[in-house]
C-alpha cells in the first residue's frame, strides 16, 4: 500500500523540479487531449484532478475557453506552482484535498481529467465512485495512467538484491474498466500504448524519478538507507541488461473515458409511481 502522507511529502519536495522531468506526464497529457478530440464538448467546468503543476489545465484551458477550469491536487506546494503558472485573468480555481473525497456538490463538472493521477492513488475505486458523484450525467472523465507492465525493468533489478517493495503495483486495463463499471460510470473506452526510454546511466534515471517526486512511498518500504552496496547491486543489475550500458525502460500507458450516468441511488431505496398501480377488480 501506498502512503499518501509520504506522496504528499514528496510531491510537495518535487514542487520547484517537477516541470524538469516530467516528460512521461507531457506524453500522456498529449495523448489524453488527443482522445477528446472526436467528443462533442462544451464544457462550463472542468476538474483537473491530481493537477500537478497546472500543464494540463492550461491545456484543457487553451481548448475549453470558456470553461472555469479548477485544479485539484494533494500537494499544496505543486498546487502553488500552478498558481504562479497560470495565465493572467483565467477562470481558474485551485484546491488542495484528497481525491477519495472531494470538497464538491454532486453533479458539479462536466468534465473531469486525470493525468497520471491514478497511478498514486492506492485505492482507485474510491477515487471512481468520487468521480461519478460530482460529474454530471452525461459528462466526460478521461484520463492517463500506467499499466502493470510498466517499469518492471527497475522491479527485476531491485528484486535482485532484495525482497521489498521498490515499484508501484499498477492495475490492468480490464480491471480499471471494471472498476469504473462498478463506480457506476458508463461505456469505458480504453486503449494502451507503449513508450520506450533510454537513460544513459543510473544516475540520469533517479536524478529524473526524484525531481518527478517518483520515489519509493511504499508503507512497506524499507526506512533506512539502501546502502550504496546494495544501491549499487541494483544498479548493476539495471545495467547490465544492455550490453552498452543503457538503461531502457518500458512504460505501459493506458488510456481512458467514459460517461457520468448521474445519482447513484440507494439499493435499499425503491421508488413505485402510483399512478402505475393497477386497480384490482
Amino acid at each position: 500500500m501506498l502512503r499518501l502522507h509520504d506522496i504528499r511529502r514528496r510531491f510537495d519536495r518535487a514542487a520547484a523540479t517537477f516541470d524538469d522531468a516530467d516528460f512521461v506526464h507531457a506524453v500522456t497529457r498529449d495523448g489524453l487531449l488527443t482522445r477528446l478530440e472526436p467528443l462533442l464538448l462544451k464544457p462550463a467546468t472542468i476538474l483537473d484532478l491530481g493537477s500537478a503543476t497546472g500543464a494540463t489545465g492550461r491545456a484543457l484551458r487553451r481548448r475549453f475557453r470558456r470553461a472555469h477550469i479548477v485544479s485539484f491536487d494533494l500537494s499544496r506546494a505543486m498546487l502553488g506552482a500552478a498558481k504562479e503558472n497560470r495565465p493572467w485573468l483565467s477562470r481558474m480555481s485551485f484546491v488542495q484535498g484528497n481525491a477519495r473525497r472531494l470538497p464538491f456538490a454532486d453533479g458539479t463538472f462536466d468534465l473531469v481529467a486525470a493525468n497520471q493521477m491514478l497511478p498514486w492513488d492506492p485505492e482507485p475505486q474510491r477515487v471512481f465512485e468520487e468521480v461519478a458523484r460530482v460529474l454530471r450525467k452525461g459528462g466526460v472523465f478521461a484520463f492517463a495512467t500506467l499499466g502493470p507492465d510498466s517499469l518492471r525493468e527497475i522491479d527485476r533489478a531491485w528484486a535482485s538484491v532484495d525482497d521489498r517493495p521498490h515499484v508501484n503495483r499498477f492495475p490492468d486495463m480490464h480491471d480499471v474498466g471494471d472498476g469504473l463499471v462498478r463506480a457506476g460510470l458508463a461505456d469505458p473506452v480504453l486503449d494502451v500504448d507503449r513508450l520506450a526510454v533510454s537513460y544513459e546511466n543510473p544516475a540520469r534515471l533517479f536524478a529524473d524519478l526524484t525531481r518527478a517526486g517518483a520515489r519509493n512511498t511504499h508503507h512497506g518500504r524499507d526506512r533506512g538507507l539502501a546502502g550504496k552496496a546494495r544501491f549499487q547491486a541494483m544498479t548493476g543489475a539495471l545495467a547490465s541488461a544492455h550490453s552498452d550500458g543503457r538503461i531502457l525502460l518500458d512504460l505501459e500507458l493506458v488510456y481512458g473515458h467514459c460517461w457520468g450516468s448521474g445519482p447513484r441511488r440507494d439499493p435499499a431505496d425503491y421508488r413505485i409511481d402510483a399512478n402505475r398501480i393497477p386497480l384490482r377488480r
